[in-house]
């Protein structure tokens, strides 16, 4: 009687302690860089108590890991990475409403996907898209200075140019989206072509071509134009540039998944992700976006992106679905194949 008594009380306590556990907890997907993953993890932790498991990978690779999980989601919130895939998993359902409170701190920039989703998606950064080059190995094979899209069309860059592919990083999507709205298609196209011949590798990520520029393995990354200021302020050779005929950018975003099992946990989240000192801690990992919380402070060193030439970029119709797919297939079949 004694252990049937035992058993039934620790299966009371377990039954009783479970919710608990369960709330406690959050996965989490990140799309940024690992340093700044890894700040807002132990942050959050600190902050909430809450115990975070967290994925690190490129926006284009989440996006196919919660389409993979649609029927069984293991992920409760993804945060960071170019907004766009953000966008088309809110329009194939993969994502969920939430009005956060710090809704009413945010740019208007930052309220558009917000807006445009029903409240699937909402902004927590901006950055202008560019490249970035080294200026020891520019200086030492006799390189011109780039100062524009079409400058890196020139023979001498080619197999110096390393960028990443349209389909697995969101930064090179948006170079693809920017092209296409700078030149129109057809020129958009024809330019990805003449680039493709200077393309010494595609990566994964969208970040990988400016650190190996940093490492002096090539000379010029495509990168937003804060992930080149970045390397430079670590002590690295490199310049940014903002090119000179315009640029596109991005909305760096955060979604809640649908099915989500630490759904008051992926709240809370949202809500720490918006407030205006979480955000201006993102400098201490060299991370200089424009934040989306209008109180959080920009680092010194951040790209002035009044300076820059931005586009009016479509995220409405470059982020969808359709549009998405229609434009990486047409990369795909008429930039790929070619040689280099």
């Amino acid at each position: 009687m004694k252990l049937i008594r035992t058993i039934f009380f620790s299966l009371l306590f377990l039954l009783i302690a479970l919710p608990a556990y369960s709330a406690g907890r959050l996965t989490y997907y990140c799309s940024t860089d690992i340093p700044w993953c890894e700040l807002m993890k132990k942050e959050f932790e600190k902050r909430t108590g809450i115990r975070v498991a967290m994925t690190r990978a490129s926006s284009g690779e989440t996006l196919t890991k919660i389409r993979a999980e649609k029927s069984n989601p293991k992920g409760d919130v993804w945060w960071g990475g170019t907004g766009d895939p953000h966008l088309q998993a809110a329009e194939e359902g993969l994502s969920q409403p939430y009005n956060s409170p710090k809704l009413k701190e945010l740019h208007d920039w930052a309220i558009t996907p917000h807006k445009a989703t029903g409240g699937k998606t909402v902004g927590i950064y901006l950055g202008a898209l560019g490249y970035g080059y080294n200026k020891e190995l520019l200086a030492k094979k006799g390189m011109p200075v780039p100062k524009c899209w079409n400058d890196l069309l020139h023979s001498a860059y080619k197999d110096e140019i390393m960028m990443a592919y349209p389909s697995t990083s969101g930064t090179a999507y948006t170079t693809l989206a920017s092209m296409v709205q700078l030149f129109g298609e057809d020129g958009g196209f024809n330019y990805m072509k003449g680039l493709h011949r200077n393309i010494s590798q595609y990566t994964k990520s969208g970040s990988a071509g400016i650190k190996a520029s940093a490492r002096g393995e090539i000379t010029i990354g495509v990168v937003f134009v804060h992930g080149a200021v970045k390397q430079a302020v670590k002590g690295f050779p490199i310049e940014a540039v903002a090119p000179c005929e315009g640029t596109g950018y991005e909305i760096g975003s955060a979604s809640i998944i649908k099915g989500a099992r630490n759904l008051d946990s992926a709240k809370k989240f949202i809500d720490f992700a918006l407030t205006a000192d979480v955000q201006s801690m993102s400098a201490q990992v060299k991370s200089y976006q424009v934040p989306s919380n209008k109180n959080a402070v920009s680092a010194p060193e951040a790209p002035d992106v009044s300076s820059i030439k931005l586009i009016d970029y479509n995220h409405a119709l470059y982020g969808s679905k359709a549009e998405r797919t229609r434009l990486l297939k047409k990369w795909d079949a008429e930039v790929k194949v070619l040689p280099r």
